[in-house]
């Protein structure tokens, strides 16, 4: 794919561009307007990054070489694009708010979608307003979300964004590690009579989000001493009704969702189910609202004024043609202290393949960076100084407030000040001339001058996207993942990947399902590489 003529003129542009420091590019003073949009009340500033309008052309024609726009189609229409699980991907059609129908193997899905958005208000509304109750009487105080993977990353990610909104006598916990010290650090901050737990998984198997919730259930027993109590304290975001019943929750109180729903896109179905108790239906709806405008724009936007598609594009010239293995993701915004793991998981799932559409390896092109980053002026105190003096490029996407969520904004304008300016001193750097002149003014001696400055002389040239917006509100924030969600996409339509699947789970789930009856029965029975042999034998004789 790299012969392409789209992929050639990268090439030659990123050879042209190689060279030339960002400093140079903003010669330019027009350009800001230029390298700039506003969509959703989100204002994207790209003008920090290594390319100017040639380069830019350059990407759009391979997403027009790629088919972008006739992907795109193809998604919102409900064809089965998830081609080796034979299934659409449809997770906008739990936003939609218009009013045609959407069609999945010849069924609109619209109906089932709002009874399910529908019973989740519902019951929201019971136990926000204290109607439902525990067993022994007591209105629910606290909530507990056990899930993992995309039952846990996504509404743990909007919880804690959105604390500002949530209900001010309920709180809520998110378990999903399988170390048994989560589920009991937790259950320790629980009250039994007073606490709503919440079993989100889709085949209610799922080994880690079963084995802590049957340790959520014995503990339960352990002081109601009753299973009729269970269906007043446990419910359910799951398919398999059997299973459900057999566990002791009511299935009236499941609430479901759909194989086109893939698990990290799935916080915008009944998996949002706790966000729909903690902030109430009409913040969620808000929420379903700000994602659903974005999908109206990355539909309608031409290729050129798209956000989506500027960002992903730009993700993929660092990635293909600068040989960048990673992207930072620095929110100056605490409420998103979260949304860099839950990028990590939507990125490096969707996108880390090796494999084309057509089964293909990838031999020619790298797929997906390494996604990571930190709460803003956290990270500044810890790997920034990689950034600023190390010597990887490391694109950033910064994702800035302008006004906080607290009621205190005394301390935004520092916020601010450090947001800002680390974007502009990553780009600009300090050259020698600048540093010498600095240490002068310190009042340093020549001698000492000449010590110091190979130290503190900064490169520079290091790019970055800023995201900027007044204040996190539901609606901002579904129109900043779903703002995500579609770079991911276009990405994965420029690489001819699919985005949909996620074969690489399962394979060390199927390793650890053999390992664990011997590491139970404490005795190696399967052959094995020297290295695990070594280390269960360790395990059996040295660590009773």
């Amino acid at each position: 794919m790299n012969n392409s003529p789209a992929w050639q003129a990268l090439t030659a542009q990123q050879q042209r561009l190689a060279s030339i420091h960002l400093r140079d590019l903003f010669a330019d003073e027009q350009r800001f307007q230029k390298f700039s949009l506003k969509a959703c009340d989100i204002v994207l500033d790209f003008s920090k990054n290594r390319l100017d309008e040639a380069a830019l052309a350059a990407l759009f024609a391979l997403a027009q070489e790629r088919h972008t726009p006739q992907w795109i189609a193809k998604q919102f229409s409900g064809e089965k694009i998830n081609h080796t699980e034979n299934r659409a991907v449809l997770h906008t059609a739990l936003r939609y708010q218009g009013q045609q129908p959407i069609v999945v193997d010849g069924e609109d899905v619209m109906p089932k979608v709002r009874a399910v958005l529908n019973h989740m208000g519902e019951f929201s509304e019971q136990v926000r307003s204290g109607q439902w109750r525990g067993y022994t009487g007591k209105r629910i105080k606290t909530l507990v979300n056990i899930g993992i993977g995309g039952s846990d990353l996504g509404p743990k990610m909007v919880d804690t964004a959105l604390e500002a909104y949530k209900h001010p006598q309920l709180q809520s916990f998110y378990v999903s590690n399988l170390d048994a010290l989560h589920i009991q650090q937790v259950l320790k901050a629980c009250d039994p009579e007073t606490s709503l737990f919440i079993i989100a998984s889709k085949t209610f198997s799922t080994q880690e989000t079963l084995t802590n919730a049957y340790t959520a259930r014995q503990w339960f027993l352990n002081h109601a001493q009753n299973e009729a109590a269970i269906e007043h304290h446990f419910v359910a975001v799951s398919t398999n009704a059997a299973l459900v019943e057999k566990f002791g929750i009511n299935t009236n109180n499941m609430f479901g969702f759909w194989d086109w729903v893939g698990g990290r896109y799935s916080l915008w179905s009944a998996i949002g189910l706790p966000l729909v108790i903690m902030l109430g239906r009409d913040n969620f709806h808000a929420l379903l609202k700000g994602a659903y405008a974005m999908d109206v724009h990355f539909q309608t936007a031409p290729l050129a004024r798209n956000m989506p598609v500027i960002l992903g594009l730009i993700g993929l010239w660092y990635d293909n043609f600068f040989n960048a293995s990673t992207q930072a993701i620095l929110p100056y915004d605490y409420a998103l202290q979260h949304l860099p793991a839950y990028l990590q998981q939507l990125e490096m799932e969707s996108n880390g393949k090796r494999t084309h559409r057509n089964g293909a390896s990838i031999a020619d092109m790298k797929t997906c960076p390494v996604i990571w980053g930190a709460a803003g002026n956290n990270g500044q105190h810890a790997f920034y100084q990689l950034l600023h003096q190390g010597q990887h490029l490391i694109p950033a996407d910064f994702i800035v407030a302008a006004q906080s969520q607290a009621d205190n904004q005394s301390h935004q304008a520092a916020v601010l000040a450090n947001a800002l300016a680390q974007t502009q001193a990553l780009m600009a750097g300090r050259n020698e001339a600048e540093t010498r002149q600095q240490l002068q003014a310190e009042g340093l001696s020549e001698a000492e001058i000449e010590h110091q400055l190979p130290h503190r002389i900064f490169a520079g040239n290091q790019p970055s996207n800023t995201l900027l917006y007044k204040k996190l509100t539901p609606e901002i924030l579904g129109s900043l993942i779903a703002l995500y969600e579609h770079k991911v996409f276009v990405q994965s339509v420029c690489w001819d990947i699919n985005a949909y699947d996620q074969w690489g789970v399962e394979l060390g789930k199927q390793m650890a399902a053999v390992l664990l009856p011997e590491i139970e029965a404490r005795q190696v029975q399967g052959q094995h590489d020297a290295s695990t042999t070594g280390l269960l034998k360790q395990i059996f004789n040295g660590y009773d």
